[in-house]
């Protein structure tokens, strides 16, 4: 117990505070091979190109102990690309939706048509298009573009930055906002759990007090003495809570573990899953609306390849192929101290695109909501850690049973002995 609270003297602090774990991110990007055609109504035909991996290092800092038994702390990520390790380079051109330019016609769809005719004029000044050729690193970590100054210009607000834009341009050498999580110290069972983000006990980007809550850990680790159920956890990413349930035991590397994935219902509408309601405005189940917390744009969540989704999304586009084991995600915990011994979190990234009248570049594009990209944040306890956490959690404690049995067997003589003797 003293071991895995958040305390400067336990074993697992450092853990906690620089995690050791060589975590991973890996980014598939979906390629649209028929643009033209799209322009015209036709389907989509994607082509999963990837994966582009990077090396992720996380650490903690600003930790701050309070007096309620609660710590708060930012925890940064920095990105290294790792060629080695990928299939492709970031110098590598694809072609996929200009996500400025379709993302913001939609948003417009209900404004004057002098608004969008007045634009649609400024998108054709600007040689602006439907589809994009851009390189993977501009469309990951941003590209200037002209765009981005004329829909300030027009529709002041509608988007609220400026400069580069890029879809994770926010995700490196940032952190995930300011986490005050419990100590454990007065009470073990709250270890590790969310006491507030950023200051909040709940989001407002849903439409219910359930769908608003943060609940659960920050995702990195959980109270001991785990029960085969359920766990929660925090993501700042998703902008939401998210409750995995237990699939099965097992062991990774003679640790024993359980392994927590998520249920079919995690991104169900709320015809499918009534408490999935305060998501929505919905569409088919299987992907979340997150326009709310991503300045208002179609975008969406769901598992890769649309995994676990209606069938209906992965009939709308040619190219994908959901799977479990591709595509499922998971996170291997150790019952007894709630440390994670394996994850693989995997999410992918649509924008919903159509035809929107008064924009001509959106031509006859018919409503669909197109991937762009799925990427998988992984990790495994390894090495000199994972020496010490087999040592200390299972060599050790078979060791004690082991000698408890032997001197138990070595007691029974001289319990015979001693009722003989009285």
């Amino acid at each position: 117990l003293q071991n895995v609270r958040i305390d400067p003297n336990s074993i697992s602090f450092q853990m906690w505070k620089d995690i050791p774990v060589p975590f991973y991110l890996s980014v598939h990007f979906f390629e649209v091979l028929n643009p033209k055609q799209v322009l015209q109504g036709a389907k989509p035909v994607l082509s999963q190109r990837g994966p582009y991996v990077y090396r992720e290092y996380r650490y903690k800092t600003n930790i701050t102990f309070h007096d309620n038994d609660t710590v708060s702390y930012l925890e940064y990520r920095n990105l290294f690309f790792q060629p080695d390790l990928s299939n492709g380079t970031e110098d590598e051109y694809i072609v996929v939706p200009n996500i400025l330019m379709m993302g913001a016609a939609v948003m417009m769809e209900k404004l004057p048509n002098v608004l969008k005719i007045l634009l649609s004029g400024a998108l054709a000044g600007l040689k602006q298009e439907a589809f994009m050729n851009r390189t993977v690193g501009e469309i990951m970590w941003g590209y200037e573009d002209p765009l981005i100054d004329t829909i300030n210009t027009f529709v002041p607000g509608l988007i609220p930055f400026k400069g580069k834009f890029g879809l994770f341009i926010d995700f490196n050498n940032t952190n995930s906002g300011l986490f005050t999580v419990n100590t454990g110290m007065k009470n073990i069972s709250q270890v590790h759990m969310v006491d507030s983000w950023n200051g909040l006990k709940k989001v407002n980007y849903w439409r219910s007090n359930q769908c608003n809550m943060i609940n659960g850990t920050a995702g990195e680790m959980w109270p001991p003495f785990m029960s085969p159920t359920s766990l929660e956890f925090y993501s700042p990413d998703a902008c939401r809570s998210m409750t995995l349930v237990y699939e099965q035991s097992g062991k990774f590397k003679g640790v024993p573990t359980y392994r927590f994935v998520a249920p079919k219902t995690l991104f169900a509408n709320g015809t499918d899953y009534p408490p999935n309601e305060g998501f929505c405005p919905c569409m088919q189940s299987g992907i979340q609306n997150i326009s709310t917390c991503r300045l208002n744009a179609p975008m969406f969540i769901s598992h890769p390849h649309f995994y676990n989704a209606d069938p209906s999304l992965v009939d709308a586009v040619e190219g994908l192929h959901p799977s479990k084991e591709q595509h499922g995600l998971f996170l291997d915990v150790h019952p007894m101290t709630g440390i994670p011994m394996n994850c693989s979190i995997k999410l992918q990234l649509n924008l919903y695109i159509k035809q929107v009248s008064g924009i001509i570049q959106t031509g006859k594009i018919k409503p669909v909501v197109l991937p762009l990209l799925w990427f998988a944040e992984s990790g495994s306890i390894e090495g000199s850690v994972l020496t010490e956490f087999y040592n200390n959690l299972v060599l050790i404690p078979s060791l004690m049973d082991y000698l408890q049995y032997i001197f138990l067997g070595l007691s029974v003589p001289f319990i015979v002995s001693a009722a003989v003797l009285l």
